[in-house]
């Protein structure tokens, strides 16, 4: 069976922002398959390799019908090159709608948190809110006029429940006094630069807020602050031990030596990946464990994170 099961046809092209491009698809046989917001699909790269990239409830997107919104990011891997030369007619394959970052059923009420691109499964989450009914206000935060994408549709979903705020001037967000203005029973959702999701989770826990009512999914990897060495990983259940090289993750290591292991974001958000330490000390480069987490050694996301020791024993 196929990995990536959907076929799309571009039906249009348009710059949101300098480097921001919303494109809408066409779906092979017109079916669309049931998504709510906080789903992503992963776009198959010619190259080899997919990409994730969140679904867009943009108001007035017709029927069958998907969008996405994707940053050309200038240290691009060939993702968002790809995709922002695609044009009207380009055909590609995705993977059916992944969701790690649902909205909560019984939510009362919500403290939305965008930046930059980690707007776009944000402003599905507005539109799914207003739709429910549940109250909900909408931090969109950026570096300066006219780098944010989509306020027109986000104007038209949230009116006055959006706070517009750049970095470059006084409306700058202030993320200490928006959470002093939230209710402690609120359900708090941030996407968008790893350091704003950290400061965002720190300030909420140090406020006292429940971690469970703490949802983040990252667009941003920190990059490792030293080069990376080569490691092994040695299989608790069979002994097998696998050399991981220095320009390789423990994910593709595992693959080479024809291993199938689950995972799915490759970004350390989703959590799937997660996997047991039996000896060894991890270099956790994730977001989704807590320090407290980390500092056991007992589990790591092995999609993103390394060895700090020589070799690592994992429960797989």
């Amino acid at each position: 069976m196929s990995t990536h099961p959907l076929g799309l046809t571009v039906l249009s092209v348009t710059a949101e922002t300098p480097s921001i491009r919303s494109i809408v698809f066409g779906v092979e046989g017109g079916a669309i398959p049931p998504w709510q917001a906080g789903a992503h699909i992963r776009v198959a790269l010619p190259s080899g390799g997919d990409r994730p990239y969140s679904l867009m409830a943009l108001p007035g997107l017709p029927k069958g019908r998907l969008a996405l919104g994707v940053l050309r990011e200038q240290m691009s891997t060939g993702g968002s090159h790809f995709m922002h030369a695609l044009k009207i007619g380009d055909a590609l394959q995705a993977t059916a709608p992944i969701n790690n970052f649902r909205l909560e059923e019984r939510v009362s009420s919500a403290l939305l948190l965008a930046g930059g691109i980690g707007i776009t499964p944000i402003l599905s989450m507005a539109a799914e809110l207003k739709a429910r009914g549940v109250p909900y206000r909408l931090h969109y935060s950026g570096r300066m006029p006219g780098r944010l994408a989509f306020l027109p549709q986000l104007h038209a979903i949230c009116r006055t429940d959006l706070f517009v705020h750049y970095d470059s001037g006084e409306s700058r967000l202030d993320i200490t006094a928006t959470l002093n203005e939230t209710a402690a029973d609120t359900h708090i959702y941030v996407c968008g630069p790893a350091g704003m999701i950290e400061a965002v989770k720190t300030r909420a826990l140090a406020k006292g807020m429940p971690a469970e009512r703490i949802h983040y999914e990252l667009f941003e990897t920190q990059p490792a602050k030293a080069p990376d060495r080569s490691f092994e990983i040695e299989l608790k259940s069979t002994g097998q031990v696998i050399t991981v090289a220095a320009d390789q993750g423990i994910i593709q290591a595992l693959e080479a030596a024809g291993l199938n292991v689950p995972y799915d974001c490759r970004r350390g958000v989703c959590g799937v990946c997660q996997c047991g330490v039996v000896a060894g000390v991890p270099d956790h480069r994730d977001v989704i464990l807590s320090d407290t987490w980390k500092a056991s050694n007992k589990v790591m996301q092995i999609c993103v994170s390394r060895a700090k020791s020589e070799r690592l024993v994992l429960a797989l």
